[in-house]
């Protein structure tokens, strides 16, 4: 979770569901205090699926505390009473808060020192406000529900621990997690479809299907792919690199690290420092013997220590090197390593690169938040001219995707920039972000797909797009992003002759539809449960004879010498147990289609199949089923 500060416009445009729960967790932070009054409260948003609060309390809150938390809460909530927007002077807020009132049910003798720290953040002439609602008061932009009543269906979840703004430098405190709807119905549905999400938990299933495993040696966050999970990683690249092919996409290779000076041309230094991993210092010969002369070579011309300090830094950053954080500043150079016509635009780089990012330990969780990640990426340099046609072209490309993966509920979020902050989170180019923003907007509503537009969230040097897309038991993700780039290019000096014989910079889509294999394999794990469809099944046919005689045996390995031959994944399992036990374990093992052969089977030149999830499908002609297991395989069939 970003602990960046919402503007006030960003507040205002807080969804119905939201507001409740902003509300709730007022009434999470009033319950609390009425057990633990000398609690200090800091900061308790709305979240994707509830709402939370941070809290310095001396008492360790655990789950066997909730039942008390939540009838204080019920009480709060049958008063009914009103939310109360108050708003304050600077002054008045601070002498509120030096006497302990805010975030508590009246002044105390600790002053509140979060609120206090919060308030002092607060830019100049923002205006500040508190809302009240009974006993309880709190630094708050709002918005809120009218009333305490309006708060429908509620219930603690967990608690975890979180540092204050996310900083390890601060306090830690205790985040108490909730979750609240309009209704006991809708809230029920909520629960159901989490205990089926806990079965469908891609860390577990990775496991089970022995898919993929972390180790404390190789580092967190770093994924280390069985042969199963190479399988989903090799046929996900077959399918976008078939795609991409007959898109008219040419892929490239770059490097795993780079010096310092690209990342400082691109922007991403020293702005997206703190998510790189820490910098190489390579020296060499030429360096160590300048450093060793450098001192008295700087003193006979006179040279103050100080500026020759800063000349000696400046000579070593040039050996200093980063892990590739993000592959766009290599396609650049990709780019311009040529001399670039009209005639070559539009030019599509691909690579599934890898890339790494130091995401805090905190942070990291299974494959959707990790620290080596293989992206689905490609950069799309074209003219103004070109632009709705291949951005366009990459929204179909994504639908093609969602059609062949079974994803029937997508949203794109378009993310657009804000006037206000020009200069130091967006790229100062007020004319081409509005320029290019009316076109990213333009190309979504006239192809017709499902967006809604989010301010302040763009990247900085241009709009982006991410895309979220919901399970099959409705749970959200965010898979991918897709960026309009006009800065970047002009930085490295990407030219193109024209027409007309003169230079002009292209743009550059960022797009990603596949985004990372660490995330959409987790993502596809938990939507089809572990159950993948034939295509993209770790094991996708599996032998199983009745008994060990010699010409069953031989029967059961032509039948995988074809399938293999074919390039269907097939094995035969020969173990001498019963054949119950081996439909049991392949079932376990979730392979998606299992052949068992008996001696009937072998006389008639047929297979009795049986299908994970489907159950025993009868006996049929051999060749009949193989051809339809290659046909099924080579068209994706779902």
């Amino acid at each position: 979770m970003s602990d960046e500060r919402k503007t006030l416009e960003q507040r205002h445009q807080m969804s119905d569901i939201e507001r409740l729960r902003h509300s709730a967790a007022h009434v999470l932070a009033t319950g609390i205090l009425r057990i633990w009054p000398e609690a200090q409260f800091a900061a308790g948003p709305p979240v994707e699926t509830g709402f939370y609060y941070d809290v310095d309390l001396p008492h360790r809150i655990s789950p066997e505390d909730f039942e008390k938390i939540e009838a204080e809460m019920k009480k709060e909530i049958k008063a009914n009473h009103p939310f109360e927007r108050i708003p304050l002077s600077r002054d008045e807020a601070l002498k509120m808060a030096e006497s302990g009132a805010l975030g508590a049910l009246g002044p105390r003798p600790e002053p509140s020192k979060f609120k206090l720290d919060i308030i002092r953040g607060i830019p100049e002439g923002e205006e500040i406000s508190i809302y009240r609602n009974g006993d309880f008061t709190d630094l708050c932009a709002g918005p809120h529900v009218m009333r305490t009543g309006n708060i429908g269906a509620f219930k603690l979840t967990h608690v975890a621990s979180a540092y204050y703004k996310g900083d390890e430098k601060n306090p830690q405190l205790q985040r108490i997690y909730g979750t609240a709807f309009k209704n006991k119905t809708e809230m029920d549905a909520w629960f159901t479809m989490l205990e089926e999400a806990k079965k469908r938990d891609h860390r577990k299933l990775g496991k089970e299907m022995e898919l993929f495993t972390f180790d404390d040696d190789v580092g967190p966050g770093l994924p280390l792919w069985l042969p199963n999970g190479t399988v989903l990683i090799e046929e996900l690249e077959k399918l976008a690199k078939e795609t991409e092919f007959a898109a008219g996409y040419d892929r490239v290779r770059t490097p795993h690290l780079a010096r310092e000076n690209l990342y400082i041309t691109s922007g991403h230094l020293p702005y997206y420092a703190d998510s790189m991993f820490p910098p190489m210092q390579l020296e060499n010969e030429a360096s160590r013997q300048f450093s060793a002369i450098w001192p008295g070579v700087a003193g006979a011309a006179g040279i103050s220590p100080e500026e020759a300090e800063k000349l000696k830094n400046r000579q070593q950053q040039s050996d200093r090197y980063y892990l590739k954080a993000m592959n766009c500043p290599h396609h650049h150079k990709l780019f311009a390593a040529v001399p670039r016509s009209y005639r070559d635009l539009p030019l599509r780089l691909a690579e599934y690169g890898t890339c790494y990012r130091y995401e805090q330990s905190g942070e990291l969780f299974g494959l959707m938040r990790v620290r080596s990640m293989q992206m689905n990426d490609a950069h799309i340099y074209c003219t103004e001219d070109q632009f709705e046609a291949e951005f366009n072209a990459v929204n179909q490309m994504y639908l093609k995707y969602f059609k062949i993966f079974g994803i029937e509920k997508y949203l794109m979020r378009f993310s657009t920039h804000d006037p206000e902050r020009l200069g130091q989170k967006f790229v100062d180019e007020p004319a081409l972000w509005k320029k290019t923003e009316d076109m990213v907007r333009g190309v979504l509503e006239r192809s017709g797909i499902n967006f809604i537009e989010v301010p302040n969230e763009a990247a900085f040097y241009g709009p982006k797009i991410d895309v979220q897309v919901w399970s099959a038991i409705g749970r959200e993700f965010t898979i991918a992003t897709n960026q309009v780039d006009f800065a970047v290019p002009r930085r490295f000096g990407l030219v193109y002759k024209t027409r007309e014989n003169t230079e002009a910079t292209p743009l550059c889509i960022h797009r990603a539809p596949l985004g990372t294999h660490e995330r959409f394999i987790g993502f596809l794990i938990e939507h089809y449960a572990g159950n993948f469809p034939l295509w993209l099944a770790p094991q996708q046919v599996r032998i199983l004879p009745i008994g060990d005689e010699a010409p069953l045996l031989d029967y059961a390995h032509s039948i995988m010498a074809e399938l293999r031959a074919a390039g269907i994944r097939a094995g035969i399992d020969a173990g001498s147990d019963k054949i119950n036990g081996k439909v049991l374990r392949a079932e376990e093992q979730k392979v998606h289609t299992m052949l068992v052969l008996g001696r009937r089977d072998l006389d008639a030149g047929a297979v009795s199949v049986r299908v994970h999830g489907k159950g025993n499908l009868g006996a049929r002609p051999r060749a009949e089923v193989i051809q339809e297991l290659i046909t099924a395989a080579q068209t994706r069939r779902a």
